[in-house]
């Protein structure tokens, strides 16, 4: 994985986020979307493995419910095909390549 890449990564998914395992994660799935996909998914599910609100009267309230909110409005983010990823092409992008070759002749004169 370039570092242009990885820096996508971490903008995307926090820069505390282990270095080393988005390289593995990359290497197995070939895709910066599904590297980010998976993070954010793991992470839905550890919040979701735990309460969402806990609550001692008059001592601490926690409610973490928000940042499933949040996580899942990234990953419907990225679930889109038109959310731009680095190395993807877009709908609608048309490639830049050539695709095909045109002969140029002249007509023969009468």
């Amino acid at each position: 994985m370039d570092d242009a890449s990885r820096r996508w990564l971490l903008a995307a998914l926090g820069p505390a986020t282990d270095t080393a395992d988005l390289d593995t994660r990359y290497a197995r799935l070939h895709s910066l979307r599904a590297v980010a996909l998976e993070v954010l998914r793991e992470r839905r599910a550890a919040l979701l493995a735990q309460p969402l609100k806990v609550s001692l009267s008059g001592v601490v309230s926690v409610d973490t419910s928000g940042n499933v909110a949040a996580l899942e409005r990234q990953i419907d983010e990225l679930e889109d095909p038109a959310t731009p990823v680095p190395g993807e092409q877009t709908p609608g992008q048309e490639n830049t390549g050539p695709s095909g070759v045109l002969y140029l002749r002249e007509r023969p004169r009468r």
